[in-house]
């Protein structure tokens, strides 16, 4: 039978290193409680910068380890770290026509127009990890820029029918976010020129950004890298830099200031004043139900 904790384990203590290694991941917590919830590699990352935490991938590991036990034990909220699995389908349903009601009247206090309305051009953001993409799209909502990610090369049923949609538009710009190795340069160019090939057949305009990282980024943030693996053999040049190694907050800025720059912003003003307007008269509507 497995020694490993099940459940929420009781009375653990941790050796001093490993409540100091607690401490420290608290801290990080605390400090980006507004931007979490933030993933392992990202506070991994954060260690190394912030307490000379090595970065190996045995270190990595004990972190994980920690953090597995740490949340079972408590002493770390599990909403605070992003560790995706489970995925669910489940068949909607309503408790009652009261519920029905209530959806209805929050819907419209909520009310969001599509606020990329009257932009020249449609912005998406895709992202090449899968965990970064709830932060990301926390960054990107206020906006309305969807963002995307598939994990890996994506799939050539995934790249046809977003080129499919993005055909709905007069010109999508897509802000491309990845690992600065030989899989995720290789990544990115093979998606553009995939999209490229598809827009041809379906009509539109697609351009591909690469948003981060770039070799530029690991300079100025002085971020951590490594040499690139002997066994990839891609063509590719200099030391290798995984996105979640870039300050979550940095990449917040990085992120916003790059959809800022492409929108006009009076127009992006417009759609806001209307959408207070509509939600306002919703919420008269709505109250007689």
């Amino acid at each position: 039978m497995s020694k490993r904790p099940r459940g929420f384990i009781e009375n653990w203590k941790p050796t001093p290193p490993i409540a100091a290694l607690i401490s420290n991941v608290k801290t990080i917590l605390k400090d980006n409680a507004d931007i979490a919830p933030l993933t392992l590699r990202q506070i991994f990352y954060m260690l190394h910068s912030s307490y000379k935490y090595e970065k190996t991938e045995k270190n990595y590991k004990r972190l994980c380890e920690t953090m597995n036990k740490a949340r079972r034990a408590r002493l770390v909220s599990m909403s605070d770290i992003r560790d995706d699995g489970l995925r669910r389908n489940t068949p909607h349903g309503w408790l009652d026509e009261r519920q029905l009601v209530e959806t209805f009247i929050s819907a419209g206090e909520h009310f969001k127009l599509h606020r990329q309305q009257g932009q020249e051009t449609h912005l998406m953001v895709w992202c090449e990890a899968g965990g970064m993409l709830p932060q990301l799209a926390n960054y990107c909502e206020h906006y309305g820029v969807p963002v995307l990610s598939s994990g890996g090369f994506d799939s050539v049923t995934t790249k046809h029918n977003f080129a499919l949609e993005a055909a709905e538009f007069n010109a999508v710009e897509i802000l491309h976010i990845g690992d600065h190795d030989p899989s995720g340069v290789h990544m990115c160019s093979s998606l553009g020129e995939d999209l490229d090939a598809f827009t041809e057949y379906f009509g539109g305009i697609i351009e591909m950004t690469r948003l981060a990282v770039v070799p530029a980024q690991i300079d100025a943030m002085n971020l951590p890298s490594s040499p690139a693996k002997r066994t990839d053999n891609r063509s590719f040049s200099g030391l290798t830099t995984q996105a979640e190694a870039i300050p979550p907050r940095r990449l917040k800025s990085i992120v916003q200031d790059a959809i800022t720059s492409r929108i006009d912003l009076g127009q992006f003003e417009v759609i806001l004043e209307r959408e207070t307007e509509i939600r306002a008269s919703l919420g008269k509507r709505l109250a007689n139900l």
